[in-house]
């Protein structure tokens, strides 16, 4: 090899490890930044029965009984495998479907959004089992019941002994089929929208270009995604009872449609877009003036 290549070869290394680190950072934030809106998400896709039951009665029980944060750790820890994966994963994708010069178009860049979100969701899966359960269980401590973990470690010990290692990966069908579709309508659009804004000449390369496409990233992401994120979180939540509500992801989609209606498959729209769409601006934002900042190109 010479040494040009071998130069150049360590530079993309060092590029590809600073968008590991550079996303990560920035996930962690928009993760801190709209945490207590994904429990209140995760709260109103837990109750069964009729849709509705107040966003604002739950909202006021989640604050009364301190579940705003409640698995926020496991949380960040999922986002430290999950982001960088995903990101750095379409970034490869496109740039290899982009080789000789070639535009990549759309269904190309949606397949490779999917490809590399079910990647990072399938690694990352144990650690978003554990934050679904401990924000579940934050119900349990306003009724005075000790609640099923006291922490990750705990977390992760106890599931293992009960459930075995591979219970860390319960619901990973469901959590692989969403996090297939929230990339594939959060990068696509995210990359969509901003190369069209800026080609269009409606804005520059900016904070103004960024918010644009981030709001449109989350509304399609959230719209393709949430149906799957109903059935992963009711999916996760279950442990090793003997008598499982669902006995798998179809038999929660079925069970969920006919006693509850299929409009109960978007249980949690609002608070899921309405975190999404922060998260998004917060990530994108943030990411974006990282990347800039430390001297990579835009995104």
């Amino acid at each position: 090899m010479s040494p040009r290549a071998a130069a150049a070869g360590e530079g993309g290394r060092r590029e590809a490890l600073a968008k590991v680190s550079l996303s990560s950072v920035s996930a962690a934030t928009a993760e801190v930044a709209t945490f207590p809106i994904d429990a209140l998400k995760t709260r109103l896709q837990l109750h069964r029965g009729p849709a509705g039951g107040g966003v604002l009665r739950v909202a006021g029980e989640l604050v009364r009984d301190g579940g705003h944060y409640r698995g926020l750790s496991p949380a960040i820890l999922r986002h430290l495998f999950y982001t960088p994966l995903r990101i750095v994963g379409y970034e490869h994708l496109r740039s290899s479907l982009a080789s000789g010069g070639r535009e990549v178009g759309l269904l190309e860049k949606a397949i490779a959004g999917g490809v590399s979100g079910v990647a990072a969701q399938v690694l990352a899966s144990p650690a978003d089992l554990i934050k679904i359960r401990m924000q579940a269980d934050s119900r349990l401590l306003s009724q005075g019941i000790q609640p099923r973990y006291t922490g990750v470690l705990d977390a992760f010990t106890k599931i293992i002994r009960a459930e075995g290692f591979l219970g860390l990966w319960k619901g990973v069908a469901p959590n692989a089929q969403r996090a297939f579709l929230v990339n594939m309508g959060e990068l696509t659009c995210y990359d969509q929208a901003k190369h069209f804004i800026i080609r269009e000449q409606i804005c520059d390369d900016n904070l103004y270009a960024h918010t644009l496409a981030s709001v449109a990233s989350g509304l399609s992401a959230t719209t393709l995604s949430c149906p799957a994120d109903v059935i992963k979180t009711r999916m996760m939540n279950q442990g090793q009872e003997a008598k499982a509500l669902y006995r798998n992801s179809y038999d929660c989609l079925v069970k969920t449609v006919k006693h509850e209606g299929a409009t109960a498959l978007w249980k949690g729209f609002l608070p899921t877009w309405a975190r999404l769409g922060p998260w998004q601006f917060v990530f994108w934002v943030s990411y974006e003036k990282l990347r800039q900042a430390s001297g990579i190109s835009s995104f």
